[in-house]
């Protein structure tokens, strides 16, 4: 199979701060294979995916981050590794909340330590702990999500918070739910708008807000949605500007 990124032309050279600003495919296409899927799998479950996050309501989902042997044990079959380019994007076999999207914001955004959700305050949460990532390593990836949202290069530049000391971070995130035929990438992907409704991507959107001290943290979902950027974005970007002005610690 061949592997393209959304970009048709693609971004040129990128770093890792650059291919987060871009949402450049092939970058992390290629860093997965160095990685590989089982060590995406150890860090995702580290930053809060893949499994419940304890909230306190009934039915929550755990989600779920796929391994080599669980899919030999459950297919029979072995890895490959176009499926390990699949799933470091988020696809494939790949499953999510958009509660689990915000605890991995928030456990990026405050240092890499555990966060908890809980719909209520709590006074006998355990404290925090340090979930063992290194700080040079977790402010890379802030610096990425910084400049998704307030570089001209970014993919929801166009939506940033632009009151100062406000300003957000975060990841779009368009989630395909069909496969692009060889045939139709060669003529012309069909635009979302022109598809039927259930054919249309997932718009995602997940990060923190404000970048100098992150105190909220958040994950977009729209349903067939289209563009993260354009339609999951501005959402994250209305609610965390609206919880900063009502914190009435700001004064």
């Amino acid at each position: 199979h061949r592997f393209h990124c959304w970009k048709r032309g693609g971004h040129g050279t990128v770093n890792l701060e650059s291919a987060l600003a871009g949402s450049c495919d092939t970058y992390f296409y290629d860093l997965s294979l160095r990685v590989g899927i089982d060590k995406i799998q150890a860090m995702a479950l580290r930053l809060g995916l893949g499994k419940r996050t304890g909230i306190d309501l009934p039915h929550e989902r755990g989600g779920f981050i796929p391994t080599r042997s669980w899919k030999l044990a459950t297919t029979k079959e072995s890895w490959q590794h176009g499926e390990t380019l699949i799933n470091a994007i988020g696809q494939g076999f790949v499953l999510t909340t958009p509660l689990q999207l915000a605890v991995m914001a928030a456990r990026i955004a405050n240092g890499g330590k555990t966060v908890l959700p809980h719909l209520v305050k709590n006074t006998q949460l355990p404290p925090p702990q340090d979930l063992g990532i290194a700080k040079k390593n977790l402010d890379l990836v802030k610096n990425g999500l910084i400049a998704v949202v307030n570089k001209p290069v970014g993919t929801a530049f166009g939506e940033r918070i632009k009151e100062p000391g406000m300003e957000m971070a975060g990841k779009t995130g368009t989630s395909q739910v069909r496969r692009i035929s060889t045939s139709e990438r060669a003529t012309g992907v069909i635009k979302n708008e022109n598809l039927p409704w259930i054919q249309r991507d997932h718009a995602l959107f997940t990060g923190f807000a404000p970048i100098d001290k992150p105190q909220y943290a958040i994950g977009i979902v729209v349903e067939h949605g289209g563009s993260g950027a354009h339609v999951a974005a501005p959402i994250a970007r209305d609610i965390l500007l609206e919880c900063q002005k009502r914190n009435p610690a700001r004064g």
